[in-house]
């Protein structure tokens, strides 16, 4: 199958969470079955800088409210040699939109750009464009659109096939995270140059707001999202965001695939970031590696402390505040605490302050870093997830790849992925450490009956090797969007 990923950002070239991962893995995934994936992207400048070879395609006359300027708006396409071998990408040439000093999605201040429902309003227009042939050497039979950024996709798609009577590809959506909806002014839809039906509860309106989400869910052909309990908690009241009514409607055609770990960029055997390689059955470079962490951070340098990181934003969804709460608890059940991370101001200044106020114990970086986040991992005993809610979760991946134990709130795909370690579950499944509650005596729970297994080294390294040995590769994922794509291209 010939399909086309439509997407805001991609790893390595351009991140600010999760989405850029599994955009970045999944193409090469679909190759290696024999799929042929191409990536649509914005022409922001760490795309177009990493873009070779490339090739104008097109000269693009969107609809007059989506075009920039008077110097025309491209269509490019090349390779990606930094994705991976053989991934090709189209990339939109819009200078004005997409060419900015600030963030992809926000400027230096973090206010988001007034103008965004136009800069992705134009990705979406250009990937129906490419499916009903703007380029005449290749076109998908699929067009799978990743969140809200790409949500108008399957709505430019659609109102294509309805306007020429004419099936030019199947869609499918994912939804990497429900909270993240792409909501803008009513008025707006009048620049679209959508047909007016579409706008409407049975559109893309949502409580007065143009939708970018709710298009995306209403006209995909199918929808997915990052694991099978997040699929299913977005159709309840407390994780839908108020599309919970929309998702059940649709809920034959909603189904929840797990993210997956790429083995080229994670894997101790051969991860060239950390200071020492090790593997499932010769565990002696993680024991370099937390020496390493501690000394660098100028944590106390101590084999016998259990060390415990996080590598997160600094969000109240990302239960972070629970961990602020639980730190002189973490503390005294002899944990020390290294987090990598930026978000809301005041967690910043929070744990910046406990660090300070506790230099041997507590080490924390404001910010992301790619590198260190490898090390952190790699590092680390445990690593933290608390999530309120979470559609995947990969760090916690990670953390099982790394035999570095998830210690996780039994939500999303944590819940999906993390098996707790109980007295009768030592020896057959336990894989980290799970809590229910959200609160910081449920996860103090937790990390005391995490702290009470690493004084048991044995008991540890039977949970931690069975953790190593977890699967969650991207070929299984790759093959369960291969049966969906199979679905929508009949």
């Amino acid at each position: 199958m010939r399909v086309l990923q439509v997407c805001a950002e991609i790893f390595p070239l351009l991140k600010t969470g999760g989405l850029a991962d599994v955009a970045g893995a999944l193409p090469p995934a679909l190759a290696a079955l024999g799929d042929e994936v191409r990536v649509l992207l914005p022409g922001f400048d760490a795309i177009l800088d990493g873009l070779q070879e490339a090739v104008v395609v097109a000269e693009l006359q969107p609809p007059p409210a989506l075009h920039w300027g008077s110097g025309g708006t491209r269509l490019l396409w090349g390779r990606l040699p930094a994705v991976g071998e053989g991934v090709t990408a189209y990339v939109i040439d819009a200078p004005g939109y997409y060419r900015r000093p600030g963030g992809p999605y926000a400027d230096a201040n973090r206010h988001p750009y007034g103008d965004n429902h136009l800069r992705f309003a134009l990705l979406g227009w250009v990937a129906a464009e490419l499916a009903q042939g703007l380029d005449p050497f290749w076109h998908p039979t699929v067009l799978h659109a990743h969140d809200w950024h790409a949500g108008l996709a399957p709505v430019y798609l659609r109102a294509a096939q309805q306007a020429r009577h004419q099936h030019f590809a199947g869609s499918v959506f994912t939804v990497h995270n429900l909270a993240y909806q792409g909501g803008f002014a009513g008025h707006h839809f009048q620049e679209l140059g959508l047909p007016s039906d579409f706008w409407g509860v049975n559109g893309v309106e949502f409580h007065g707001q143009l939708g970018f989400m709710k298009g995306g869910l209403y006209f995909a052909d199918r929808i997915t999202t990052v694991s099978p309990t997040y699929a299913r908690e977005i159709q309840g009241h407390e994780q839908g965001c108020g599309l919970d009514g929309l998702l059940r409607t649709r809920g034959v055609d909603l189904s929840g695939i797990l993210n997956g770990v790429d083995d080229a960029v994670w894997h101790p055997a051969t991860d060239a970031l950390l200071p020492a390689n090790y593997d499932v059955d010769a565990l002696d470079g993680k024991a370099a590696c937390k020496a390493a962490l501690q000394q660098e951070l100028g944590l106390t340098v101590d084999p016998a402390r259990p060390l415990l990181c996080i590598v997160s934003r600094l969000t109240e969804q990302k239960g972070l505040h629970l961990v602020l709460e639980a730190l002189p608890g973490l503390r005294a059940l002899g944990w020390q605490f290294a987090m990598l991370g930026s978000g809301d101001a005041w967690m910043e200044t929070a744990f910046a302050e406990a660090a300070a106020a506790h230099p041997g114990d507590i080490a924390v970086r404001i910010g992301y870093d790619e590198r260190f986040a490898h090390r952190l991992i790699a590092g680390s005993d445990a690593i933290a997830v608390p999530s309120r809610f979470e559609p995947c979760g990969l760090t916690q991946l990670y953390g099982l790849k790394y035999g570095t134990l998830p210690l996780v709130r039994r939500v999303g795909g944590l819940a999906d992925t993390v098996a707790d370690t109980r007295l009768e579950t030592l020896d057959r499944d336990a894989t980290g450490f799970v809590f229910d509650e959200f609160s910081a005596g449920a996860l103090l729970w937790a990390a005391e009956r995490a702290a009470a297994l690493f004084r048991r080294p044995a008991d540890w390294r039977t949970v931690q090797q069975r953790a190593m040995r977890q699967d969650f590769g991207w070929t299984a994922a790759a093959r369960h969007y291969q049966a969906l794509y199979r679905q929508v291209s009949a």
